[in-house]
């Protein structure tokens, strides 16, 4: 074998060679472009798709305003009393309305029941919840406590369908979620709103 064939031998060798040197790393260069350019698209979401996750946990079922789930607890301040009923819609003081009363020894529970309004705290409405069971003996605006409560008689009033005497309590003044009042049930009369008003000062 001459010198001019080792040559054209050696040169046939470089090219091929270098040819799939060549096609090796363009080969690399595309499959490492493409998953570079999947990590970017992959990247984002993966993120995204975990922080949403708590997102929604944290939006599960929000109670309605009657679950008491929300409820701050019953009020114990001192309470801005002023006589203002308007039949407008809005629980105002002065008038029965009806709404969800929590239970006192568990706020998650409660039920729909009369309550006389008698001021607000913030966006709460302030009220007395009313009962038609009769814990106090005597006329109307006669005042006695139980075991567990302090009442009073007001007498009966267009708040309750079938004309029953009703007496309110007042040593726990509610807050109402004005969303959970239903309607609006009458007007208390002045002289009895006034002597209620008198004993949760009292």
């Amino acid at each position: 074998m001459n010198w001019k064939s080792l040559v054209n031998r050696a040169a046939r060798i470089g090219v091929r060679e270098g040819l799939r040197y060549l096609r090796q790393s363009q080969s690399k260069r595309r499959s490492g472009g493409r998953q570079r350019s999947d990590d970017r698209r992959q990247g984002p979401a993966g993120p995204t798709s975990a922080t949403r996750q708590p997102r929604e946990q944290s939006r599960t079922a929000p109670q309605p305003g009657g679950s008491g789930a929300s409820y701050p607890g019953d009020y114990a301040g001192p309470v801005s009393v002023s006589y203002s009923p308007d039949l407008d819609g809005d629980a105002d003081p002065g008038e029965i309305v009806w709404g969800w009363i929590p239970f006192e020894e568990d706020h998650t529970q409660g039920k729909d029941r009369p309550s006389l309004v008698v001021g607000r705290d913030g966006g709460w409405v302030l009220a007395l919840m009313l009962t038609s069971k009769d814990h106090v003996p005597g006329s109307v605006g006669e005042v006695r406590e139980d075991r567990h409560a302090r009442w009073m008689n007001i007498g009966s009033g267009k708040w309750d369908a079938q004309g029953r005497p009703s007496e309110i309590r007042l040593d726990r003044v509610i807050r109402l979620d004005p969303s959970s009042i239903r309607r609006e049930g009458a007007i208390m009369p002045r002289e009895t709103f006034e002597h209620v008003a008198k004993n949760i000062a009292g």
